[in-house]
């Protein structure tokens, strides 16, 4: 969450921003300041540690509900209300302050409309899911091509909400649904897990898992060919090894923040079993009060930014620094939205 708020308070304040994150937002030579290009980077780590945990967090609480003995068609029925809402957020609340005038498909888009297809997907074996999520993830770039190609490189909507992205006037769909179901799923597959392994063991598996896909993304970046979503590099430097595709996400992309945070996770798995440090837990605080802060930040950051006369006028010192501000500010609310919703487990704060 705080990652992500840096690039949000980059995207309100700081006129040097980079957006160039795909092959049709990024022209060979374009200048890639490192200090521009890491404040972008880092953030990168986000979107893919949401899709993931969301799908954690979806099949922990599937096993919650049955264990509370609800039934199938229940489960159901709260998984597609909560996934409708959370994907309405985006057109309906996110869309405003991010683009006025447009609406724009993101994260909570992606979120949400995974969250309707785990509904069927769930009935599947798990051992199947991640296969087809390792499917979608390997030839997410091949299926592209072939939509690109049969499209003569202008895809329809239905094909842009589902693998390509791309804008339709008014209509910018950011994060297609595929790629990022596939993060979903393996978040799901993950969680699973989580019910018959103890946490060294659980962290050993990361570990694992982590550097496995570090490897993969050292063996698609160097080869600077297929899984690279048309954003190869152009010299050997640390920037252009890192500026990978994320609209749509690239086989280098995913690998390469799905390795990292499966380390970041393992690393959190291993604290498990001492105790955990002071310092972690306003952390622990935002990462359970997670859409609640999200459905805050942006619109904080964007007021404070033109009340302030420096909407896209600053540089990285303002934005760093708003983005400080904004976590503290919005610290105290996320605070006793936790409490709020662990005194009303079965209110309204179930669908944020």
């Amino acid at each position: 969450m705080v990652l992500m708020t840096i690039d949000h308070a980059s995207g309100a304040f700081n006129a040097g921003r980079l957006m160039t994150d795909s092959a049709g937002m990024y022209h060979p030579g374009m200048p890639l300041p490192g200090a521009q290009f890491l404040t972008r980077w880092i953030t990168h780590l986000c979107a893919p540690t949401f899709v993931f945990l969301a799908g954690a967090a979806l099949a922990l609480s599937v096993e919650k509900r049955r264990a509370a003995g609800e039934s199938e068609r229940a489960i159901d029925r709260f998984i597609l209300t909560r996934g409708l809402f959370i994907a309405a957020l985006d057109p309906l609340w996110m869309s405003w302050v991010f683009v006025p005038g447009q609406i724009i498909l993101q994260v909570l888009y992606a979120i949400g409309a995974g969250m309707m297809a785990m509904a069927a997907l769930r009935r599947l074996d798990d051992r199947w899911l991640l296969a087809l999520a390792l499917l979608v993830v390997g030839a997410g770039e091949l299926l592209t091509g072939a939509v690109l190609l049969a499209t003569g490189g202008a895809p329809t909507l239905p094909f842009a909400l589902l693998l390509t992205g791309g804008l339709f006037g008014w209509l910018i769909v950011g994060y297609p649904l595929l790629p990022w179901l596939a993060m979903m799923v393996l978040g799901w597959c993950f969680a699973r897990r989580l019910g018959t392994a103890p946490p060294a063991g659980v962290a050993r598996s990361l570990l694992r898992a982590g550097l496995a896909s570090l490897a993969v993304f050292a063996v698609v970046r160097g080869l600077d060919g297929y899984g690279n979503m048309g954003l190869g590099r152009e010299d050997g430097s640390l920037v252009q090894w890192l500026h990978v595709s994320k609209y749509p996400p690239s086989l280098s992309y995913t690998t390469l923040e799905l390795g990292l945070m499966a380390l970041c996770l393992g690393a959190f798995f291993a604290l498990q079993r001492r105790e955990q440090p002071a310092a972690m837990r306003p952390l622990l605080v935002l990462g359970q009060t997670a859409l609640f802060f999200y459905l805050l930040h942006v619109h904080v950051l964007e007021l404070a930014s033109w009340a302030l006369g420096l909407s896209h006028r600053a540089g990285l010192a303002a934005t760093y620094l708003a983005a400080a501000a904004t976590v503290l500010a919005l610290y105290p609310l996320c605070v006793w939205y936790r409490g709020y919703k662990a005194a009303h487990p079965t209110g309204w704060p179930r669908y944020v």
